[in-house]
């Protein structure tokens, strides 16, 4: 089977996923940083979600992510950890270190955030992941939590400036393979579409 994230994209994906993937919206101080677990790019996501700390955009932060293959600790203990001796202090970081993919961290996060916090108390959300999955991190905390406000941070190792995203081979690939997903995952209810009009007019 073809695989057809590497296939070349037309000028209509180029501008598709440029305006609609790779959404642009003011980042404005959040009630929670929800930091998506990763092996990729571990410490530009790290450096990252310092820099929001720093700057003051969130109160608490959740990091997510289990245990991958290769790894005795969860992508959750290495993020969190790492954020904790970066400066960000350790009672301000909820942890869920059993979710193996997007949809697992919403859904594992939910219950964690409700016990500490109460889903209720927090009324914005900045969500902090790779570039190439952009949309699909709020698209699937909107599914399952679409009373919050949502933001979004992407960070990625790439030189390639990223709406030049097609221009490099294996930043192009990672990004199809993502957009290819959304329309298949609204489908069967994974995601919800996001931002809607409400949003992006705020």
């Amino acid at each position: 089977m073809t695989d057809r994230s590497r296939r070349k994209p037309t000028e209509a994906e180029i501008a598709a996923i440029n305006a609609q993937h790779l959404v642009e919206m003011p980042l404005r101080p959040a009630d929670l940083l929800f930091v998506f677990g990763t092996r990729e790019d571990v410490g530009a996501r790290v450096d990252k979600a310092c820099e929001l700390w720093r700057a003051g955009y969130f109160r608490w932060a959740i990091v997510s992510g289990g245990v991958t293959p290769g790894s005795d600790l969860s992508e959750c203990e290495i993020i969190a950890g790492a954020m904790v001796a970066r400066g960000v202090p350790a009672d301000i970081i909820l942890r869920e270190d059993r979710a193996m993919n997007t949809g697992e961290n919403v859904i594992f996060s939910l219950p964690v955030i409700e016990k500490a916090l109460g889903l209720a108390n927090i009324r914005s959300v900045i969500c902090l992941g790779n570039t190439w999955t952009a949309r699909r991190y709020p698209m699937t905390l909107h599914r399952h939590w679409p009373e919050v406000e949502k933001m979004v941070v992407t960070v990625d190792s790439f030189e390639t400036p990223r709406t030049l995203w097609h221009t490099d081979a294996e930043f192009s690939r990672r990004m199809l393979n993502e957009w290819d997903k959304i329309e298949p995952y609204k489908a069967r209810g994974f995601i919800a579409e996001w931002p809607t009009n409400a949003a992006r007019g705020r």
